[in-house]
């Protein structure tokens, strides 16, 4: 009978020890991907004086577009995955008042050929 004990006490004694986070990553946890995956291939097709619509061609649609501030967009791509910490990209992309790519900034390089001109 006390041999009953001990093998339910000791398990429960080492838990509490380690706090639970042996049992929490014992805990299956799933990929959780948000946002606009970018590529740097997509960004390297992005050139100077592209209209919007050529823009959410090649991208697809922004994340953010913020009232009061229709020339920028957001791409923006956060992924999580299991008990990893999680990973964030953003790529912002200016157009001028007349709709036309002018800058991208963020997590994502231009590609040399960005200000070359449009076929």
């Amino acid at each position: 009978m006390r041999i009953k004990k001990w093998l339910v006490a000791v398990p429960l004694a080492l838990t509490m020890l380690t706090g639970c986070s042996l049992l929490e990553k014992l805990v299956y946890r799933i990929d959780i991907n948000q946002g606009n995956y970018v590529e740097q291939e997509a960004v390297d097709q992005l050139k100077f004086g592209m209209t919007k619509t050529q823009v959410r061609y090649v991208m697809g649609s922004p994340m953010l577009i913020e009232n009061g501030y229709p020339d920028t967009w957001y791409y923006i791509y956060h992924h999580q995955k299991g008990h990893e910490d999680p990973i964030q990209k953003n790529l912002v992309v200016n157009f001028d008042a007349t709709g036309t790519l002018v800058t991208i900034n963020g997590d994502f390089e231009a590609s040399d050929e960005f200000f070359e001109s449009l076929r």
